[in-house]
């Protein structure tokens, strides 16, 4: 696009050179891509092993005993490598651990390389504290014939000491842990390591060069640099609430692009009797977010939870009968809104529930993803679950079983190109986030390389609910694999009434200052700036579409164009000419 302004005596060449960032020094605070991966030999401990003694066995089992009722031992591999085993195992915690001091406020990340005797089993780190209580940090499946990383963390509450250990349910199979590493962080580094990822992750830079026709470059030229829209989608969930209410309209279109219906689009509101569908609701919130630019996530074509299906869709359905009319619904739903929606969750909480499996067979939910794929096949389809990366001790939610379950759905059959997205819903808890935790869990599922979003981010009340969901935001955006977030919060009157961002006049609760400081800190604001004595002016800029406009004040003439900034797509020399 270009603009003139005043009269124009001289051309103006603008030339927009993207610079890409390479990993920086953050690197191995967000090391993902080797989570996943089976190694012959194990890593070397991470961070030297922090505050572990003897990391990695070097001398033999000094700072570490038994614990429990199994035996432990040294062993050494062929190629000289000692590690620790835990054999002759009764109960699921025999094993080994090591006491270590925790301190209060503190974020200690966790990583140890991880091996079982034979065939593949679930091993835990457990945090044990002297009240007794005890904290799964995380979990990986290991396996026989080659070491994995297992990863996790606590954030400590009290000073105290810590007694560190391991745990698989199958007895009878050894653990064999090597490189043991925990590793303390202030939450000042913690937040440093955050804005440094930011700026490698979500930022690039820019060299912007003001020349005239004859290429002559242009000093002291005065430069608008304007970000009219953000490529990373973070948005807000919406209910029919929006339909009535223009206070709510204007609030949301003010600040929000992307979103979810809270229950617009669930089976339960459109087809609440059998063969009446009524998706007047959802259809008037679609327009609404059409005609304010708001992109929409699906949600859900199947809730796997018994209690959450239509009334008349109960136990006494026989199997053919719930067949036809899941067919029916998806068949419904999905093709109406072919081609509007960015994602579908077209499983919801198939991991704590198996509603459709017990009826259907334990294809359903795959049977279903190939369904969706078909009648949409350019929208992403998500695997949507809760607890898998806000609460370590859910273990039918563990990263290790969402990824098994989502492998699971990939082998069936026209599944292996399945567009396919990991959704974690994030309803954390009132007290403090276990953002070690929360880590491990994108890094472990980010090596995956299926895009991962945070889809309906709450926080319980407490009085610290605004700190809680910056941290939970902050440690989200600054994760590579993250490529979205949406929040269930809003306002009160809304019936939002957990995470509420504004009060019934609309003003900012605490929580909403939040969000609307994050929204402002996410973007690159108006910039205005003067080119050096070559023309150039180089500055780090948010992904996403700007507007820029080059002023000449002697000449009398300026030129405006628009430019892209992404991370994925490095742009050519964008020129704009205007002529005498």
């Amino acid at each position: 696009m270009i603009k003139m302004y005043k009269d124009v005596c001289t051309s103006l060449l603008l030339a927009c050179i993207l610079l890409y960032f390479g990993q920086g020094t953050c690197a191995s605070a967000y090391n993902y891509t080797t989570t996943t991966k089976c190694l012959k030999e194990p890593q070397e401990a991470l961070y030297g092993g922090g505050i572990i003694m003897n990391p990695d066995f070097n001398h033999n089992m000094e700072g570490w005993k038994a614990f429990g009722q199994g035996n432990i031992e040294e062993r050494i591999s062929k190629d000289g490598n000692r590690f620790l085993v835990a054999h002759s195992r009764k109960n699921a915690s025999d094993s080994f651990s090591q006491k270590v001091q925790v301190d209060q406020g503190k974020i200690y990340t966790f990583s140890a390389s991880v091996q079982v005797s034979e065939g593949s089993e679930v091993v835990a780190v457990v945090f044990k504290f002297p009240t007794g209580k005890n904290i799964r940090g995380g979990d990986m499946i290991a396996e026989h014939g080659c070491w994995s990383l297992l990863k996790g963390g606590i954030v400590a509450n009290f000073t105290s000491l810590v007694e560190i250990h391991f745990e698989s349910k199958n007895t009878s199979v050894e653990i064999w842990v090597d490189n043991v590493s925990l590793q303390p962080f202030t939450k000042e580094e913690w937040k440093s390591h955050q804005d440094k990822s930011i700026i490698e992750q979500r930022k690039s830079k820019v060299r912007l060069q003001v020349t005239r026709a004859n290429k002559a470059p242009l000093t002291g030229a005065e430069v608008l640099i304007k970000q009219t829209r953000s490529d990373f989608p973070f948005g807000c969930g919406m209910n029919h609430n929006i339909l009535t209410s223009t206070e709510y309209q204007n609030w949301f279109a003010s600040r929000f692009r992307y979103t979810t219906f809270t229950n617009e689009m669930k089976w339960y509101s459109t087809e609440i009797k059998q063969g009446q569908e009524n998706y007047t609701i959802a259809d008037g919130m679609v327009k609404f977010a059409k005609e304010n630019g708001i992109s929409i996530r699906g949600h859900n074509v199947f809730w796997d939870n018994p209690k959450m299906q239509p009334r008349w869709v109960n136990s006494t359905l026989s199997p053919e009968e719930l067949g036809t009319a899941s067919a029916k619904r998806i068949n419904s739903v999905v093709a109406r809104y072919k081609g509007q929606l960015i994602a579908w969750d077209v499983m919801n909480e198939n991991l704590h529930f198996r509603f459709f499996e017990d009826k259907l067979g334990e294809n359903a939910s795959a049977a279903f993803y190939y369904t969706a794929q078909q009648l949409d096949p350019g929208t992403m389809m998500f695997m949507n679950e809760y607890n898998t990366m806000e609460y370590s001790s859910d273990e039918a939610s563990s990263p290790a079983n969402y990824k098994k379950k989502l492998e699971e759905i990939l082998s069936y059959p026209g599944n292996p190109n399945l567009t396919a997205g990991i959704g974690l819903q994030g309803h954390f808890g009132s007290g403090q986030p276990n953002l070690a935790y929360m880590r491990s869990v994108l890094d472990f599922l980010g090596a995956t390389g299926y895009p991962i979003w945070l889809t309906e981010v709450s926080v319980g009340i407490g009085p610290n609910q605004a700190q809680y969901l910056e941290e939970v935001l902050r440690e989200a955006y600054s994760h590579p694999a993250v490529q979205g977030i949406i929040m269930f919060v809003g306002p009160i009157t809304a019936g939002f009434n957990e995470t509420t961002l504004v009060d019934k006049n609309f003003n900012n609760t605490p929580s909403g200052d939040v969000v609307d400081k994050l929204i402002a800190e996410w973007k690159t604001g108006s910039l205005e700036l003067a080119t050096d004595d070559q023309g150039y002016i180089d500055v780090s800029l948010f992904h996403g579409d700007y507007e820029v406009t080059a002023e000449d004040n002697f000449a009398s003439s300026s030129a405006t164009l628009s430019f892209k900034v992404t991370k994925d797509e490095p742009q050519s020399i964008v020129q704009v000419q205007i002529d005498t």
